[in-house]
């Protein structure tokens, strides 16, 4: 018995050695899974369902053929595809989720998300957050002409390179004080996350309790695993060749 959790595999046409590792993880590993929970930036960006992009085709052609073999695949959208729609889950097989999401796993509440909430310090990219969370500009967004939105999302990419370049360690990474409110306001102590691309557990008390935070890893330089059972967590790697 096991539960798989994978995030931040950013994939794109640039990075066809981490698409073949997913793909491979998806017919090889996955299978023998109770569930699989991708917690968001499974793509570099995503400018909407309508988009012929054959590595779309590809991706969700693997996650349905693992979700036909009764393995439950579930969605946590990332700051990078939150734009991913149903039409695309259905293609792939997926559930999507909320952000954060409780699931009770081998007896246990845990939260779930992506990652990107929980980094209250960086202000600038929390108002980001929140004017691409309005729907009326999602709505306007994916009405747009294919190519408009292919250069609307290049040049959002490479502001966010340069901006993220310049940001201390510090501000990109999670703050305690919000995963401690987060923990309580959902009446769990584990929660599994992604985005900040430090994979690691850590283990802390929380109102005099144990709690636990499990960080996923991204797959650009080799894959990042969470593996679960009903003994407990362990973090494991993945080659991409």
């Amino acid at each position: 018995m096991s539960a798989l959790f994978i995030s931040d595999i950013h994939l794109s046409q640039g990075r066809p050695d981490m698409t073949a590792a997913l793909v491979r993880f998806l017919a090889e590993e996955a299978p023998g899974a109770d569930a699989l929970y991708v917690l968001g930036d499974l793509f570099e960006f995503w400018i909407g369902d309508d988009d012929p992009n054959p590595l779309h085709r590809e991706v969700a052609d693997a996650f349905l053929a693992l979700s036909k073999q009764n393995v439950p695949v579930y969605f946590i959208h990332g700051n990078r595809d939150f734009l991913l729609g149903r039409q695309f889950a259905r293609r792939a097989g997926m559930t999507l989720l909320g952000d954060p999401c409780v699931i009770e796993l081998y007896g246990e509440r845990v939260l779930l998300s992506h990652g990107d909430l929980l980094c209250t310090r960086d202000e600038g990219y929390q108002k980001f957050r929140r004017i691409t969370q309005q729907k009326w500009l999602r709505w306007l967004f994916l009405r747009l002409p294919l190519a408009r939105r292919q250069a609307i999302a290049h040049k959002m990419r490479g502001q966010s390179q340069m901006e993220n370049a310049h940001k201390s360690q510090t501000i990109m990474d999670v703050t305690p004080e919000a995963v401690d409110e987060m923990l309580r306001r959902h009446g769990c102590r584990l929660m599994i996350h992604g985005h900040t691309h430090r994979p690691a557990i850590h283990d802390f008390p929380l109102d005099g309790r144990p709690a636990r935070r499990i960080v996923l890893g991204d797959w650009f330089e080799q894959g990042s695993v969470l593996v679960c059972t009903p003994a407990g967590q362990r973090l494991e790697t993945r080659t991409l060749g």
